[in-house]
């Protein structure tokens, strides 16, 4: 039997002011807060809202059998709490079904992955526990920003506990394989990988709307037909998107919402479900390893890392914001930590690109891509200028790694005891209630004891009024 496993990609940009040289070390506020609400309000009204809606409507309707996945960046469930928690709301209400999913993802929506592999771990940690906050449950699965994804980054996933990851479907790396199988890591056969299907993702998210295309228009059925036309020992069609290709890329004039509620009832007259990924690696075996030893993404016909770092520009910037990474992990600066969150996210980079293929690109206040660079790296001289005064240069890495190494046996330390001082509470409050039984059962004892007297001191009083 075939499923469909349906995910949505949840995530906002912070849009950065117009920052000129003159600014640095004068003005340390990075943001265009106006445009960033002015898009989140936006998106919620023309995508996020009526598409929430629709998805609950599906599973309601269907009684269950409709089940949905999505994967929210830390920084974009700030700016949801901050201009629109009706969306939040909402994704509660969702999760209250039981069919529906979520996902580990990086907090910044960043591309800490290739870099830097303790600011990775921190982000997906940190992104995890906001997670847990809202909906209850700690993601099983992760999908790393733009679904990047290699051989190193797997064994580091499952090193951090996870059972699968979601990617892209590559061509490149798959060769005559099908994205239609699970597949596990090659350095870590305990990480599964499901594979996203991009033709029948990009025909919705991409296409659906395009009166230029040769399958418009797609209906319901006709998709599903397709889908049903795989081989029978296809069974996992993974069709993963953005959320806002719901509204925004495609407009809902187009009808894409009555598109998808018709989803589940053509895939029930074809026996096709709809499962999650965590019930897919639960009840699927992987079929081999799926080598991935140069970086592949979602973004682009190369399926690689190359809108964000494919030139100088966006490389130059890249290495130059990590070169701080250690020094703004320690530092335990709320506005620091919140700036540093806002500047790794992938989109400060692929504003830089000079690629010529640029789907759904749009560069906002940027007029060129040198423009972005420019912008961007004024910011980050600023940036890093704060972070060296917590820090200052003059403490070189091996120093910064000798005082990260004590942070964290510190830590560790810290841990230990606090799980040694629980330990002894709960011995103390065992004896205590030992004690208390204790000095129960003797009273209990001396009650009685004391009762029995009574009896003997009432009868021999009655035994010598009877001798007299």
């Amino acid at each position: 039997m075939k499923t469909i496993c349906l995910y949505f990609e949840i995530h906002q940009i912070i849009h950065l002011k117009r920052y000129r040289f003159f600014d640095i070390g004068t003005d340390h506020y990075y943001y265009d807060d106006f445009e960033t609400e002015r898009t989140i309000n936006d998106t919620t009204e023309r995508c996020y809202m009526p598409a929430l809606d629709t998805l609950l409507s599906m599973i309601k309707e269907n009684e269950g059998k409709f089940k949905v996945t999505f994967s929210l960046s830390g920084v974009g469930m700030e700016q949801l709490e901050m201009h629109a928690p009706q969306v939040l709301a909402k994704l509660q209400e969702l999760n209250e079904t039981g069919c529906v999913e979520f996902l580990a993802e990086p907090y910044s929506h960043g591309l800490s992955s290739l870099i830097n592999e303790e600011s990775f771990a921190t982000e997906v940690k940190r992104q995890c526990e906001k997670i847990n906050e809202y909906f209850g449950k700690y993601p099983t699965v992760l999908r790393n920003s733009s679904l990047i994804y290699s051989d190193d980054i797997g064994a580091q996933v499952a090193n951090m506990g996870f059972k699968g990851m979601v990617t892209e479907g590559a061509k490149h790396v798959l060769g005559w394989k099908s994205p239609h199988y699970v597949y596990n890591c090659t350095l870590n056969r305990n990480l599964k990988l499901l594979l996203r299907d991009y033709q029948l993702s990009d025909d919705i998210a991409l296409r659906f709307s395009d009166t230029g295309w040769d399958g418009y228009p797609l209906f319901a059925d006709a998709y599903v037909d397709k889908i049903a036309a795989l081989p029978d020992e296809e069974k996992n069609i993974n069709i993963f998107m953005e959320l806002s290709a719901l509204g925004i890329a495609q407009p809902l004039s187009s009808n894409i919402l009555e598109f998808f509620k018709a989803l589940p009832a053509c895939a029930k007259e074809r026996d096709i479900t709809f499962s999650t990924p965590s019930e897919i690696f639960k009840q699927v075996k992987s079929v081999g390893a799926l080598e991935v030893p140069d970086t592949l993404s979602w973004v682009d016909e190369e399926r690689d890392v190359s809108p964000w770092l494919g030139n100088p520009m966006q490389r130059e910037a890249f290495n130059k914001l990590y070169s701080v990474a250690d020094r703004v992990r320690i530092s335990n600066d709320p506005r620091i930590n919140q700036d540093w969150d806002y500047l790794q996210a992938s989109n400060n980079f692929r504003f830089m690109t000079t690629k010529p293929s640029n789907v759904g690109l749009d560069r906002g206040i940027y007029t060129s891509p040198f423009d972005a660079f420019t912008n961007y790296m004024n910011i980050l001289g600023d940036f890093i200028s704060r972070v060296n005064r917590l820090y200052p240069e003059e403490i070189d890495n091996d120093e910064l790694n000798s005082l990260l190494t004590a942070i964290n046996n510190q830590g560790e330390e810290i841990e230990m005891k606090e799980k040694e001082i629980i330990r002894l509470q709960a011995k103390v409050e065992k004896m205590e209630k030992a004690e208390a039984a204790r000095r129960e059962k003797q009273a209990a004892a001396k009650k009685k004891t004391a009762t029995t007297r009574k009896k003997a001191v009432k009868a021999a009083s009655a035994e010598e009024k009877e001798t007299e």
